[in-house]
């Protein structure tokens, strides 16, 4: 199974900003203690490649990512500490190339039909939405896949437990982002009993999506 098919199956990827990196493998226990055995890191702080490499190593099985992976640099910062998967927010096909090379998953932020005709222009058709909420949410998604139907999305951006039910029904979309369980403060204050419980909350709503689409299989 590879990484998008991984993240398919988990249907619900926390994007997670960390400060300090002691708090990542506690963090990491918690998110698959409850359902979501995964997490994209992001490099907007000095800890996130420690956070990254902490992980990998006490939890070989978890699925770490590195998230706002926007520089050569940051490429080989996040493949060396042990990043299974990369995320962008935005499109430059310079850093995605480069990414390839390199041999690890790289997902692409894209809004536009522009980005996403030079998306498959190197070949890749699962990408990330983003913002999503801000630019039209179901609505933009839905139109895009009409001209595109090759597509797959990752949105992320404005998505809560109130709304990723709705995405996470939609046939393109492999996976959403999402924050919500994993706020910044209920890391810095160490309230990982309350991200065990919204963790929880959006790994019923996964499994509850999965149990409706068999049921229409059948």
């Amino acid at each position: 199974m590879n990484i998008i098919d991984q993240l398919s199956e988990i249907g619900i990827v926390p994007v997670v900003v960390i400060d300090d990196a002691d708090d990542a493998v506690p963090l990491a226990k918690v998110l698959k203690e409850g359902g979501l055995p995964c997490a994209e890191i992001t490099f907007r702080t000095q800890a996130a490649a420690e956070s990254i490499s902490k992980i990998a190593e006490e939890l070989p099985d978890f699925l770490v990512g590195a998230g706002t992976v926007i520089t050569k640099d940051q490429v080989d910062l996040a493949i060396e500490s042990g990043a299974k998967f990369l995320v962008a927010p935005g499109f430059d096909q310079e850093i995605i190339k480069y990414a390839q090379n390199k041999g690890v998953p790289y997902i692409p932020g894209v809004c536009t039909p522009t980005e996403i005709q030079n998306a498959l222009s190197l070949g890749i058709t699962d990408l990330k939405f983003f913002p999503a909420e801000a630019f039209g949410g179901l609505k933009t998604l839905k139109a895009l896949c009409g001209a595109f139907p090759q597509i797959r999305f990752m949105p992320t951006g404005g998505i809560s437990l109130d709304n990723v039910k709705a995405y996470l029904q939609n046939e393109k979309i492999y996976a959403s982002g999402g924050s919500w369980m994993v706020k910044s403060n209920l890391i810095q204050e160490k309230r990982f009993d309350e991200i065990l419980k919204l963790t929880k909350q959006a790994a019923k709503v996964v499994q509850d999506v999965k149990s409706m689409k068999n049921k229409i299989y059948l």
